[in-house]
């Protein structure tokens, strides 16, 4: 069997495995590599010389830079602005989120754009009272596109870029791809705010994770203004029964004593003990004056105020067998010294200013100091955001924006002239974001996509096997002799269809890696520039709109818009597909799916930080 066949089976069995997804993508990539070393395609050194590749370190750099932007508070800030100017137009709100999303895209890739204005979308749509599907579809469809604006737009821009150059090409210019990506946006925008609210699905709210910048949208603060009563040695209070101090217009939240357990009211107040009461001001401050009692107005403001550097929110879920079962909680109490209580939801819905009973799957919003909610994850509930990745996340322009905002700019300009390669400017900035201390040393490293960086690296040598053992030449016959002779549109159009139909249902870069070596040969067979052929190749790379595990804006959606495949089919091809439940607020186990913005294998039911979607690998 000639080194051609036994790559083609390979290829064959790795394109089963991706769509399969029954084992994670970068185990598949993996075993390719190791298959192929076996049977005598490649040697060892070319089974590694993937992960030398200039395209892994110019990824994993363009992942760093991403992460500066974020934890510098700019796309926080870039997300408020937003709000502002969209006001509450729908149609306004609409504009501005798909072309933030796709300028986001160009600037800070695919995956980086779709993970930050997740909680935004979100909010944006329940502030409008529109159905979150309505928005994350086209906010989805909207970073696809947008991708395609700049060579950091998307892996796959970088991957094909870099076979241009090997192949003698002088590469793509860094805003060269716009050519094609800034229609599309132009297109993508048209349709959505047209056609948008006929084809696009609506039958409920699904308030499911939506993206550990922002954990406070998942719950609504209670509506009035709650006040802490603190018994003091000197309160009129001690040894009254709570139920009878409170009296109209206030209401009686609940009664928590000194050791932060709840008790009813019936109970006889300590000191050391506390009421959370709502109501006016004047009334609140009436009691305290009159009772000699400590009143402190509870935070009113919403989560962007709430969350800050020393302090923020953090959402926990009570998991089966936990010692939470029946702990009674209501927002305003203290559950351990410096940590509140903001909200309780259950199955998506905030249970009010009222005493709660927790149930299995209820949410639990906390605000207290980073320290002390850290330490939530040793006291048997599952933390849904990660508090060192929520603590290093502002929620507004931090000291170190400006200095992020240079590194990014610099990278653009010297990408944009060509004058350094594109691998080392992008590892300069990358280095640079540590040296001015926009990032740690450890953020920057939980940056890097290590699933990216595997699934590109191991599968690098199975598209030069396919390649140089001639099986590209095998595969691109029957392709050959249907546009021979024809127009050359033809040869793009059917390279574009097999790209984009293989790509609904794997990566698109393992895609675009397996289609490059077959484009390269069938441009050869017919004598057609490989610019254009390339380039067809990566737009067809971009085109996965159809499944929720084609592209990460798709992957990360899912969730909070209650998609399925099914579902995602539907509202592709226009039919009222409607919402699933979210998955907020009820089993415990659907929250482990994805870390630090990446997509993570479905058998992984790690509980940590949730962001966003869930599927067998990365989609980059």
């Amino acid at each position: 069997m000639s080194d051609a066949d036994i790559t083609l089976i390979v290829l064959g069995v790795a394109i089963v495995a991706f769509i399969s997804n029954r084992f994670p993508v970068e185990i598949v990539a993996i075993a390719v590599s190791v298959a192929l070393y076996a049977t005598g395609v490649v040697t060892a050194r070319d089974v590694f010389a993937g992960f030398g590749d200039p395209v892994i370190a110019f990824i994993a750099a363009l992942f760093v830079v991403s992460a500066s932007l974020e934890a510098s508070g700019v796309t926080a800030w870039l997300s408020g602005v937003l709000s502002r100017l969209a006001g509450d137009s729908r149609m306004r709100a609409g504009l501005a989120l798909l072309l933030l999303a796709a300028v986001l895209s160009a600037l800070i890739t695919i995956n980086g754009a779709a993970a930050a204005l997740l909680p935004v979308v979100v909010a944006t749509a329940l502030r409008l009272g529109v159905a979150p599907s309505r928005m994350l579809i086209p906010f989805a469809f909207a970073c696809s596109a947008g991708s395609l604006l700049t060579l950091s737009g998307s892996p796959v821009n970088v991957i094909v870029d870099e076979a241009f150059r090997t192949e003698g090409g002088g590469g793509f210019g860094y805003f060269e791809y716009a050519a094609i990506g800034a229609p599309l946006v132009v297109v993508t925008v048209v349709i959505v705010l047209a056609l948008g609210p006929r084809l696009l699905p609506s039958r409920g709210d699904a308030p499911g994770s939506q993206g550990r910048s922002a954990p406070a949208h998942r719950h609504r603060m209670t509506g009035s203004r709650g006040y802490r009563l603190e018994i003091s040695p000197s309160s009129d209070l001690v040894d009254r029964r709570a139920r009878e101090v409170v009296t109209e217009p206030l209401q009686l939240v609940g009664v928590q004593d000194r050791a932060h357990v709840a008790v009813s009211d019936n109970h006889r107040l300590r000191v050391g003990d506390s009421l959370v009461v709502t109501g006016p001001d004047d009334a609140a401050r009436t009691l305290g004056a009159q009772t000699q009692t400590v009143v402190r107005a509870l935070d009113a403001a919403g989560p962007d105020e709430l969350a800050r550097r020393d302090e923020g929110l953090l959402e926990a879920v009570v998991p089966p067998r936990s010692d939470w079962v029946g702990r009674r909680v209501f927002p305003g109490m203290t559950v351990t010294d410096g940590v509140e209580v903001v909200s309780v939801s259950r199955r998506g819905s905030d249970r009010g200013a009222r005493s709660t009973d927790l149930v299995q799957g209820d949410a639990v919003l906390l605000h207290g100091g980073w320290d002390a909610l850290s330490a939530f994850g040793d006291m048997q509930l599952l933390l849904v955001d990660d508090p060192e990745e929520l603590r290093g996340t502002p929620t507004s322009l931090a000291p170190t924006a400006p200095r992020a905002i240079f590194i990014v700019v610099a990278m653009i300009v010297v990408l944009a002239t060509g004058l350094v390669p594109a691998s080392v400017t992008a590892l300069v900035a990358a280095a640079a974001t540590v040296l001015l201390r926009v990032l740690t040393p450890e953020r920057a490293m939980r940056a890097m996509p290590i699933q990216t960086i595997i699934l590109i690296g191991a599968l690098i040598p199975l598209s030069l096997a396919v390649q140089s053992t001639g099986a590209a030449d095998k595969i691109a016959g029957p392709v050959v002799d249907l546009v021979q002779g024809r127009s050359p549109y033809l040869v793009l159009l059917v390279l574009f269809v097999l790209t984009a139909a293989l790509g609904q249902f794997i990566s698109n870069a393992a895609t675009v890696l397996i289609v490059i070596p077959i484009a390269l040969a069938t441009a050869a067979e017919v004598h057609m520039s490989i610019a254009p052929v390339l380039m067809t190749v990566t737009v067809a790379g971009a085109a996965s709109l159809l499944t929720p595990i084609a592209t990460p804006a798709n992957l990360i959606i899912m969730a909070p818009g209650g998609l399925s495949l099914r579902r995602l089919l539907a509202a592709g091809w226009g039919g009222d597909a409607g919402l699933a439940r979210g998955i907020a607020g009820t089993d415990p186990a659907h929250l482990a799916g994805v870390r630090d913005g990446a997509p993570q294998s479905n058998t992984d039911r790690t509980p940590v930080a949730v962001p966003s979607g869930t599927a067998t690998g990365v989609r980059c």
